[in-house]
């Protein structure tokens, strides 16, 4: 073989090993840039209750930008309105080991818990497994006082956090979230716009269509969180779909559409979708008593110590689960067919006041609740109060075999002691039904496999409360799901898989 020849031989293979080399820089180069372009680009987050603040909150954690939708002209969701405070345990102010948690949890979700056991008992333990965490983070990392706790229906033990001063738990949380987001750079918030469609390329979520108040229709690209709230408010869409035994029932919601058909049509799958939370206490307004919409009477009331009568009697333990105190009201005749609704007297003493003071106080400003005697509330009333202070007090039993009084003082009811009251009614508040997620927030399709580029968060998703939600877990799960689908999108994006 010619000089000639090995030389250009030798010349083509050190030429097609440069070409290799640049071919795998090149291949190398790109994938960075890919990972940085979607890192300026960065997560869609719709929704902006505490589901989806929280997942924000964790995003930016890990430096990455967050475009924030609303649909509604305030930020906030359901959550602001949130007044009976967030579960959490073991904590600083609540030091007892908990394992009744889980426990109390799996005996609220009841006949649901038949189906897909495994996948709920797994969501169930993160969900009260992280509940300490969820708190600490909250406390500790963001500064927001949770440090009175109260025990509400359903509960073993206290453990619903909320904080002493007069800033009901829900504004605070939200409140404080809000104000640090907006102190980064990296968190753009819209309101008033709402998602129309869910983008999908090659079985991988992609962006969202979404249109503002011009109506104008827009694009945003990116791995998507959802958190835009439950069907509650839905009342001629998916509520009468699947609960059209609650047509007339007032409700906690606005009124706005359900946004899972959004997750469906990429195939989220449903679950619990006609388990709907009717609340046993929605205040009836007496300027406006045939409103459908109800200011919600938080659960604490009756866990400080208040209790409820119908035609001036008691019928039930009042920290039984909302759903069983809901089914002795309703099993009794409305007062009302339109709105559909029953008169049922919240009555608080001065000590149960006192422990409740900044909600009771607000509900008063609002003209939900007044200062009155056991005499303003009718007939029979005061034999029934006698037989609560009594239980309350150790001398006798409770007929309903309620065993915590809380802060209820009063010994010696009598028709001029003083009292706190106000007209309540069942309302529906929280649907329990949703798409459902794994422990990783992510979206599930019907054959257990994730949607790529999809989380879901808040009470858009179901299967973690199954037939009734404890009070205090629907903050929680917000918190402790939105910061797992908020980590786990910053994972995907940068490990550059959008």
């Amino acid at each position: 073989m010619s000089r000639f020849r090995i030389l250009t031989l030798f010349s083509l293979g050190v030429f097609g090993l440069l070409i290799a080399y640049l071919y795998n820089l090149r291949t190398a180069m790109s994938s960075i840039v890919r990972t940085d372009d979607v890192a300026k680009l960065g997560a869609i987050v719709v929704g902006s209750g505490l589901a989806g603040l929280s997942a924000a909150s964790q995003l930016i954690s890990h430096n990455i930008p967050v475009r924030l939708l609303e649909r509604a002209a305030k930020p906030g969701g359901n959550s602001i309105k949130a007044s009976s405070g967030i579960n959490g345990a073991p904590t600083k102010y609540q030091p007892v080991v908990d394992d009744a948690f889980y426990a109390d949890t799996i005996k609220s979700a009841g006949k649901a818990m038949a189906a897909l056991t495994a996948h709920r008992e797994g969501l169930i333990s993160n969900l009260t497994n992280s509940s300490s965490g969820a708190i600490s983070w909250l406390v500790d990392n963001k500064g927001i006082d949770l440090s009175k706790v109260a025990q509400l229906g359903g509960h073993t033990f206290p453990r619903t956090h909320r904080g002493a001063g007069q800033t009901p738990p829900g504004f605070s949380i939200i409140s404080t979230l809000l104000k640090s987001l907006k102190e980064s750079p990296l968190f753009h918030l819209q309101t008033s716009c709402t998602v129309t469609k869910v983008l999908q390329t090659d079985q991988r979520v992609t962006g969202v269509e979404y249109a503002c108040e011009d109506g104008e229709k827009q694009e945003l690209h990116g791995p998507v969180i959802f958190a835009a709230g439950g069907f509650g408010g839905d009342a001629e869409g998916l509520l009468a779909q699947y609960r059209p035994d609650l047509a007339g029932y007032p409700s906690t919601n606005d009124p706005r559409p359900g946004t899972q058909p959004l997750l469906t049509a990429l195939g989220a799958q449903l679950v619990d979708m006609d388990l709907v939370q009717v609340h046993p206490s929605g205040f009836v307004d007496p300027a406006n008593s045939a409103s459908p919409l109800k200011f919600l009477a938080a659960e604490v009331l009756r866990g400080e110590g208040g209790l409820l009568l119908i035609n001036g009697k008691r019928f039930i333990n009042e920290l039984e689960t909302r759903e069983n105190v809901t089914n002795a009201i309703v099993a009794t005749a409305p007062t009302s067919e339109l709105p559909k609704q029953w008169t049922v007297q919240l009555v608080l003493d001065e000590g149960a006041y006192g422990a409740a003071k900044s909600h009771v106080d607000f509900y008063i400003f609002k003209g939900l609740m007044k200062k009155a005697t056991i005499a303003d509330l009718g007939e029979g009333a005061l034999e029934s109060i006698q037989q609560y202070a009594s239980a309350a007090a150790g001398t006798q039993a409770d007929t309903f075999h309620r065993t915590s009084f809380a802060h209820w003082a009063l010994k010696d009811p009598a028709p001029d002691s003083v009292i706190y009251t106000g007209i309540v009614t069942p309302v529906v508040h929280f649907t329990m039904g949703g798409v459902l997620i794994s422990n990783k927030a992510e979206v599930l399709k019907e054959d257990g496999e994730k949607i790529e580029g999809l989380w879901g968060a808040g009470e858009v998703t179901g299967g973690v409360h199954g037939g009734n939600r404890l009070g205090g877990s629907s903050l929680l799960e917000c918190v402790v799901f939105g910061r797992t689908a908020g980590d786990q999108c910053a994972e995907y994006i940068k490990g550059g898989s959008t």
